[in-house]
């Protein structure tokens, strides 16, 4: 592959992707810096495998699997960080807010999804994507009984979650 047509192939996914890729920067980057940085090393890391493509899986499947590990691997890196520079781990929200495109009800959904752990964060994050259990299990390298259960267990977290937000008014 000659340089040119990586180029062209990387220009053409990102812009394809970026809201797949978006989702995931969100779901896993606390803070505007944190998602920039994050954003930033997931397209790094798409461009160094655009070479390994071997078109055994949809595009958006192997993207998505970029993304959740490098983010799955930043947000290690990044706490490992943070705990031995005892830095502040989350800005205020407030900075979310002002951003136009997202209303109150993603700043919540986004919020509770870092809540989550990593596996779940991106079995939530897939299945709003509308992937099939079949797929998620592909990506994610665990049974498709094991993703049903998850999903379960996720939707009886996020009830859990929205029922306090709502009995404190928060």
């Amino acid at each position: 592959m000659t340089e040119r047509e990586h180029q062209h192939i990387f220009t053409e996914w990102l812009h394809q992707y970026k809201g797949l890729i978006f989702k995931i920067v969100q779901a896993y980057g606390y803070t505007p810096m944190d998602r920039e940085d994050l954003f930033q090393e997931i397209t790094i890391q798409v461009w160094r495998s655009i070479p390994t493509f071997r078109q055994e899986s949809a595009i958006s499947t192997w993207i998505y699997r970029i993304a959740l590990n490098t983010a799955i691997s930043w947000v290690s890196k990044e706490k490992k960080y943070r705990d031995t520079n005892n830095t502040v781990e989350n800005l205020p929200d407030i900075l979310l807010q002002h951003h136009k495109l997202i209303d109150e009800r993603m700043i919540w959904l986004y919020k509770t999804i870092r809540q989550l752990d990593e596996i779940d964060r991106s079995i939530i994050l897939l299945l709003l994507d509308g992937y099939s259990y079949k797929e998620m299990a592909a990506i994610l390298g665990i049974t498709e009984t094991n993703v049903g259960v998850k999903i379960n267990r996720i939707k009886k977290q996020l009830i859990i979650h929205s029922k306090k937000i709502s009995k404190n008014g928060i």
